[in-house]
């Protein structure tokens, strides 16, 4: 498994496991961490044990193998044993990548555990629906997304509690207003709304809010970077296209192109230039260039929601 989303990657080794206990239910399991490992210690977890015929070793973090072992690991997938499954967790990025050049020569099975793009969140939920052998209204999905955020471990436990502690039968638009009414997070992304909106003492409420929770100034000046960027996106594309091509062309899940389309009205493009600008500037001061970055960003924030309130 290759890629930093831990989720992904963590059922990925489960289904692996639950494969090998199905083809022996007395399959001898050990899971290790790269850097613990050395060529004696991976001889003797690939090995049978004296209570199991079959072997299975899980390799976390396998970027950190020390290097004495990548010879032996990279026999190992060349010349599978052929009582023993190994399982290596790559977390992404350039850490081992030369070992997992040499291993993938050896054609092993590659699972790619990388984050999902925006437009691709709203699958991912009614797939993890399914996992409950549940279902979720359409309309349902935006309203739980917007709730929880992007991650997907988050997704996922928001799910499992949605199911667990209703007694609907599937997730409706208003069990989710009912379970997350008062919600204390304010994300990065819905000061953004505010602020495009042209909802400025809403925005500064939120921003407030959000700070005071120990988000980092430098998540809302992405978030605002990227829906603006986003309106841009909307505003230059061309006609004709259905929601699906325009959404994946812009970056965004479908269901994000209604609330784009009302926003995009306060909008032309030298007010979004004028405003990207400003955003690119308390980027700037946030990651170092003023003495205070809140107040940078707070000033940031009045002065591209008011651009958008003047229409």
């Amino acid at each position: 498994m290759t890629g930093p989303e831990t989720l992904l990657a963590d059922r990925a080794v489960a289904e692996a496991l639950q494969r090998c206990r199905a083809e022996d239910p007395d399959v001898d399991v050990n899971q290790i961490d790269a850097i613990e490992l050395n060529t004696g210690l991976l001889a003797t977890l690939t090995g049978a044990s004296l209570f199991a015929a079959r072997s299975a070793l899980v390799v976390r973090d396998v970027g950190a193998l020390p290097a004495e072992v990548h010879p032996a690991m990279i026999d190992l997938a060349a010349h599978p044993l052929p009582d023993a499954a190994i399982i290596l967790v790559h977390g992404g990025g350039q850490k081992g990548r030369g070992l997992i050049t040499n291993l993938k020569k050896a054609k092993p099975t590659v699972i790619d555990c990388q984050p999902l793009k925006p437009r691709e969140l709203a699958d991912f939920v009614t797939g993890e629906v399914r996992r409950h052998r549940s279902r979720i209204e359409p309309d349902a999905v935006a309203p739980l997304l917007e709730s929880v955020g992007s991650d997907l471990r988050t997704i996922a436990a928001a799910i499992d509690q949605l199911i667990a502690d209703s007694a609907e039968d599937h997730i409706s638009v208003a069990l989710i207003r009912r379970y997350f009414a008062g919600r204390a997070e304010v994300t990065s992304f819905k000061v953004a709304d505010a602020v495009v909106e042209g909802r400025t003492t809403e925005a500064l409420e939120q921003l407030r809010w959000t700070l005071s929770t120990g988000t980092a100034p430098v998540l809302i000046t992405s978030a605002l970077a990227a829906g603006l960027r986003g309106l841009g996106k909307l505003m230059d594309s061309p006609g004709g296209l259905s929601d699906n091509d325009l959404a994946r062309d812009i970056g965004v899940p479908p269901w994000k192109l209604k609330s784009m389309r009302r926003q995009i009205r306060r909008w032309d493009p030298r007010t979004l230039a004028t405003a990207i600008r400003a955003v690119t500037r308390a980027d700037a001061d946030v990651k170092g260039a003023a003495v205070d970055p809140e107040y940078a960003l707070e000033h940031c924030v009045i002065v591209v929601s008011q651009l958008a309130a003047r229409t």
